[in-house]
Order: C-alpha cells, then structure tokens, then sequence
C-alpha cells in the first residue's frame, strides 16, 4: 500500500465512523451503557474485556472518569528484569588492555537487556488493573523522547521508564523537572557534554519546541541562554545517577524570554512553565492522543486553562479532556489509529489470551514499527495514519490471522519446560541480533542481515503465538443472549468501535465470527 491509498484507506475508516449509528452523546450525569464505556476504556488503556465494559457502563461520566483516575499507580506491578537493577558495569570497558572481544560482549549484554525490558514493560501492560498508566507512561516516553540505541544501556532507560509512571498521572511541572534531570536523557540530547565555555543546545532546543512550548514561541537567544543555564548537569559514570557539577557550570548573567538573572537549569524550567504555550502545548497533544486528529481549538484553550490553574495536574486535564462532549461525539468515534503496542496489547487483552513469555509480543509490536524504548529520533512517533503502510498492515493482519487460526494451536501445558527454556533463550539472542541490525550497531552485509532478521522474527512469532490457544466458544459465551446471533452483536460491540466494514455472518461459527471481526478494517481504529 503507498502513501496514497494507505490516506485513502483511514480516510474512508473515518467517514464510516462519522455515518455509524451510535447512541446519542448523554448528560454527562447520566449513565455511560456499554457503547460508550468500552469507548472510555478502549480510548484510556488497550481493547478492554466485556467485563471490565459492563462494570462501567452502570457509571455515570464523571463517576466513570473519577474511577479511571483514582485507580492510576505510580509503580508497576510487574517486577524488572534483572539487567535493569544488576550492579553491572553501565558503561563499555575502556583502556589498553581491554580487547574488542570485552567490549562486544558488553554491547550484546547491553541489547539482551534491553529487550528484557520491553518484555518486561509489554508484560506490564498486560497484567495492570490500571491500563490508564500505562497509556500515559507511554505517552509520555514519547513524549519526552530517549532511545536505547544512543542511551545503550538498558538500567538508565529502565529508571527513566520508572520516572515517567511515576509522574504519568501526578505533576506536569515536577515530571518536567524530573526528566530535564534524567540521566537517560542526558545522554540522549548531550546534557552530560553540556559545560561551560562549550554549551551544547541539544536539550535547551527540545525543551522548548517539543516538551514544552512548540514551534514558533521561542528565539534563538533563548536557546543559547538557556543552554548556558542547564551547563553543569551530568551522570556519574559509577552510578549512572545524576550528578551537578559546579565547576562545569557557567553562573553568569543570562536573558530567557525577555528576563535576566544567573539562571540555572531549574529557573529556566520555571520560566517555561510560566508560559500559557505549554499549558496550551501539552493539552493539543494530549488531545490528538485521546480525542481525534484535529483539536478544537476553543476547547484545548479552555482545558490548557484548567490545566495552568491546577498547577499542572495532570489529572485535571485529563478529567476535562474525559468529561468533554467531543471525547463522546459520534464523529470523533474510530477515527485514531490504533499504535502497535496497542493493538498488539489490546488484542490480547481483550481476547483473554494470556501468554507465557511478552518478548514475542513486544517483538510483534516492533515488526509494525513501534520498537519500545527505541522511538524513531526524538520527535517520537509520529502516529496516526503513519502507523498504516503496507508492511505494517500485513503484519497485523498476520498477527490477528495467527492468533484466531483453528490449527496448530498449542496448549500451553504441550510444551515441556526444557523446549521452553531453549526456545526462550533463542528468542533473547536472536532478537538481540536483529535489534542491533535495526537500531544502528555496527554491521555488514545489511540486507543479508535484514533477511535474516525477519525469518528470525517469524520464528519467534510463530512459537510466542503458537502457546496460545484462543477458545473461541468460550469467548462468545460470556456475552448474554439465547442465540449465535444475539452474542454475535455483542461480540461486534464489544471489539470494533465503529460498524465493520464488511458485515459479519451472525450466524456463522463462533470462531468465524470473531476472525471476521478481528480481521476488518475498522479493528484498527479505536
């Protein structure tokens, strides 16, 4: 699929969700129903389950909203991966007597850890009573972007992820402050090479135009200035922590915005967070994220307001943003792109699939071009109808198509520990390999590597899904109605967000059903 056609294709998603019929927007005390409760949840975590539907359907908005924010956490449930907590060296050996052998073994620990991490964090996803968290972990790691490939080392991007959770739902301002601070980060935008007499801009420039005011509301000065601000800031090399070193700091006299004092890092933080373009900045984007492509520029104005007011509350935004008509309006239903990591979550999680091992899984949701911890540079992401391209909508449609297949599929119980110890540690290495030959290691022989690369992920795919086995009759079952055709509707209200594309046979067998569904065009959409 090009470009074109992949436009066309959203595009005519979307004009199908304008014309489906849905229930009439209700008075925000009124109770949600099923339709617009599984909108809630689908638009605030992954695809939901029928339960979790039902037990919010029976809540009014503001109740409903309330809940989702009083239940959000600040710490996984699921416990890290020995790499992101070992006493490891956490940088490459140096001197004479270190050979080349030393230091690649130190990059392949460094990737074998990583991608224990994005399992970890798939595995996260999967098992938390709060999806909201994590969709705002999420969001924000894209927000405030670093990649493992430049930051190397997997224990500075697990403390990063750490922060961001346990900010996702707290303070905009201390999240901000906390992240400028980020030894991740630090490495990613240059922070630690950031002295005086040698300012580097890199972070004073992201700061401005991507965290915190946007494009067009700031001057060059005021990046050189306040990258002068932020000299000093550093990691220690034997603890990976942040470090503040004064020599390195330039005290001087700078001019940010207009005003002049011996500013440092902190101060200059304050003054962005001053400006009514951050509020302004963050709620569009948090609207593009939660409620449709194109923000309403009268109500982002009076939600930043609300936001600015707060101080910063992040849930105080996304209370308004939850609580607003247009999150609810028809229009504004299937009309975002479901992102990777969310269909491949959502698809478990709502089929009540369980996996054994999330590596596969954290692998799928890369071969459709979302690489956790890895975002593309540090814009992120850009979502949206960049998530559907004809390489990536081939692999989800192989991936639904896999998971609903009737043969070949494996109790768990089938396979003995010892072919899953194997299999595993295959996996890890294999997909340590195929990191390193997408993320800009070092390698030769490029499209030979790339080749391999995709069998070796099809391999990996095929033994994480294979450990599954979708009951389909037992999936319909949990939906009420005497008849295939009644639970047929429920299991299209529960799984699609708008009217499917092409209709489904109620009265076909239940696992043709769900396939026809899971397979339709408007499953992408949420």
């Amino acid at each position: 699929m090009n470009p074109v056609a992949a436009r066309r294709w959203v595009a005519a998603i979307a004009t199908a969700a304008a014309l489906a019929t849905l229930p009439a927007l209700a008075a925000p005390n009124a109770v949600l129903g099923y339709d617009d409760a599984r909108h809630l949840l689908a638009r605030t975590g992954f695809d939901p389950t029928d339960a979790e539907v039902r037990a919010y359907a029976t809540l009014t908005r503001a109740a409903a909203v309330a809940k989702l924010l009083r239940e959000t956490r600040a710490i996984a449930l699921t416990a890290p991966p020995l790499g992101a907590v070992a006493t490891s060296p956490l940088w490459p050996p140096r001197g004479e007597n270190v050979s080349a052998a030393q230091k690649q073994a130190f990059v392949q620990q460094q990737m074998r850890d990583g991608l224990a991490l994005r399992a970890w964090w798939v595995q996260e996803m999967l098992v938390t009573p709060s999806p909201l968290t994590e969709r705002m972990t999420l969001f924000w790691h894209n927000h405030f972007v670093s990649a493992q490939p430049k930051v190397r080392v997997g224990q500075l991007m697990y403390r990063q992820n750490v922060t961001l959770r346990a900010h996702a739902t707290g303070n905009f301002g201390t999240l901000l402050h906390a992240i400028a601070r980020d030894p991740a980060m630090l490495v990613y935008l240059d922070g630690a090479q950031n002295r005086k007499g040698a300012p580097n801009e890199n972070f004073a420039r992201e700061v401005m135009e991507l965290f915190t005011l946007g494009e067009g509301h700031y001057t060059e000065r005021d990046v050189k200035e306040a990258a002068r601000a932020f000299t000093g800031w550093s990691v220690d090399r034997e603890t990976g922590e942040f470090v503040y070193r004064p020599r390195g700091h330039d005290g001087g006299s700078k001019t940010v915005f207009g005003r002049t004092g011996p500013f440092d890092g902190d101060a200059v933080l304050d003054l962005l967070l001053a400006r009514p373009e951050t509020a302004r900045h963050v709620t569009a984007k948090l609207w593009r994220e939660f409620v449709s492509p194109d923000p309403e520029p009268d109500e982002v104005q009076r939600i930043a307001a609300r936001f600015r007011a707060s101080n910063y509350d992040i849930k105080a935004a996304l209370s308004e943003l939850l609580l607003c008509d247009a999150f609810y309006a028809r229009t504004n239903r299937g009309v975002l792109v479901k992102s990777p990591v969310e269909f491949v979550v959502g698809t478990l999680r709502s089929l009540d699939l369980q996996p054994e091992q999330a590596l596969p899984f954290a692998i799928a949701a890369a071969g459709m071009g979302q690489n956790l911890m890895s975002p593309p540079n540090v814009k992120g992401w850009p979502g949206g109808e960049a998530w559907i391209n004809a390489t990536t909508l081939l692999a989800r449609k192989q991936f639904v198509d896999r998971l609903t297949r009737a043969d070949g599929q494996l109790p768990t119980a089938a396979i003995d520990s010892r072919r899953r110890t194997n299999a595993a540690r295959e996996e890890m290495e294999g997909a340590a390999e195929g990191d390193r030959s997408t993320q800009g290691f070092a390698a030769t022989g490029a499209a030979s590597a790339e080749s391999a690369r995709r069998q070796r992920l099809a391999r990996q795919m095929e033994r994480g899904l294979s450990s599954l086995h979708f009951d389909s009759a037992r999936f319909m079952a949990q939906f009420p109605g005497a008849s295939p055709v009644e639970q047929a509707a429920w299991a299209q209200r529960l799984l699609l967000p708008v009217l499917p594309q092409q209709p489904i046979d109620p009265a076909a067998d239940s696992l043709a059903v769900v396939r026809g569904l899971a397979l339709d065009a408007a499953y992408q959409l949420k």
